[in-house]
């Protein structure tokens, strides 16, 4: 990644009703607040979910085999 600034400020055409819904769904005061907790958020999913998929291979890799005692999984 590349080195952190400040602030800066960005114009975007945007969905007012879709502000306003994500303002309530996060608590957020602010617009801008909203925003930026809704990157956040964005940036957490993305970490989460390559955290997932490497514990997932890393399981597959393992070797480990798990048997359907229940014959729940059979076609």
């Amino acid at each position: 990644m590349g080195t952190v600034t400040g602030p800066s400020h960005k114009h975007f055409v945007l969905s007012q009703a879709k502000i306003k819904r994500a303002q309530r769904a996060l608590g957020t005061k602010t617009e801008t607040q909203t925003i930026d907790r809704a990157l956040d958020l964005a940036i957490e999913e993305n970490r989460k979910n390559r955290l997932a998929m490497a514990a997932n291979d890393r399981f597959v890799k393992s070797g480990i085999q798990i048997d359907d005692v229940y014959g729940a999984l059979e076609d």
